[in-house]
């Protein structure tokens, strides 16, 4: 009979709700409903959010809220994935208690939700500050759960910092502390057809391209072996689909000056672009400017190219800054000698 009292007491806690607890430094518990918000009425409050925080192996990442955007803080301020912050954010508001997990310190790396700050953690644990610096949501997140069967939500497992108790939540939160994960990566992209000519200057060495009868050309200097006109179309596509692979504030860019390549557009847009060199790393600084109906243009390009330097892949330096070997036609491969 005992037995059974017992077994009714605990289908009466599962209907009701979980408790959310106990804290690590208080013994008083919250009894929380399943299917609960995990942070309830903060969807409201993130209007006043200014600064988001994601620790991982005693790293921290930190992305501010600017005038305009979003940015990281490492980055002065450079713009992140504005769409990809919303996401977290909106998983954040909407994330719902499931079920409770262990609440056993030495089972949470199963679950990923062990202390984020440890040297081989694969735990993140997000934090969203207000403009005094105070938290308005802490949590530890560990391992996800997709499961594609059935349309099933997508679950995480999740620990608030000083508690014991871990649990299964349900929906999507991707947290990521990698910086290179967050970054908004397309520069610019002008593709062939809007390029009307480019100067590229490699010290005192220049060379000068046109479209001649509508297709990429050398046109200084004038005598030069026979050119590969593929090689010729990187000159002028090398500002399509321009992205990069990291980002520094212009006056801490690393790298010492190699050249310049000066792309004039077909509106009469001048776009320079100064590539630096550091190690095996390409740096470049772009600068937009144009004169009459070009003005404008020119200046909404320039508007998000100021003040920064673009790590690009070290191949993209034979597209600003060629040399005659770079362009002219691999030579034909000699017959084999007979025998």
């Amino acid at each position: 009979m005992k037995s059974l009292w017992l077994a009714i007491a605990a289908v009466i806690v599962l209907a009701g709700g979980w408790y959310f607890g106990p804290g690590a430094n208080s013994d008083s518990r919250v009894v929380v409903p399943t299917g609960a918000l995990v942070f309830p009425g903060l969807a409201g409050k993130l209007q006043n959010a200014a600064a988001i925080e994601i620790g991982n192996k005693g790293k921290t990442l930190r992305i501010v809220r600017g005038p305009a955007f979003w940015g990281l803080a490492d980055r002065g301020g450079y713009k992140v994935q504005q769409d990809k912050l919303r996401e977290m954010l909106t998983g954040l508001t909407e994330l719902r208690i499931s079920e409770p997990r262990t609440a056993d310190p030495t089972q949470y790396d199963r679950l990923g939700v062990d202390d984020p700050a440890g040297g081989n953690s694969t735990a993140n644990l997000l934090r969203v500050l207000d403009g005094d610096g105070k938290s308005m949501a802490e949590l530890i997140t560990g391992h996800r759960r997709v499961r594609t069967a059935g349309n099933l939500p997508e679950t995480l497992y999740i620990r608030r910092p000083g508690e014991a108790q871990s649990w299964l939540a349900e929906g999507r939160v991707q947290v990521d502390a990698d910086p290179q994960l967050w970054f908004e990566r397309d520069i610019v992209n002008i593709p062939l057809e809007r390029v009307a000519s480019v100067a590229s200057h490699r010290g005192d060495a220049v060379l000068n391209f046109a479209k001649v009868d509508g297709k990429p050309a050398l046109v200084q200097a004038t005598e030069h072996p026979p050119l590969d006109d593929y090689r010729l179309e990187d000159v002028f596509r090398a500002l399509a689909q321009l992205t990069l692979t990291d980002v520094a504030e212009a006056a801490k860019a690393p790298g010492e000056k190699v050249g310049e390549a000066i792309y004039t557009l077909t509106d009469g847009v001048r776009i320079t672009v100064t590539v630096a060199r550091a190690d095996k790393d390409i740096w470049v600084q772009l600068a937009a400017a144009g004169d009459g109906d070009a003005a404008k243009p020119a200046a909404a390009l320039q508007a998000g190219f100021a003040g920064w330097a673009y790590q690009l892949g070290a191949w993209k330096e034979k597209s600003f800054l060629p040399v005659m070997d770079d362009l002219k036609t691999d030579e034909p491969a000699k017959p084999a000698a007979t025998p």
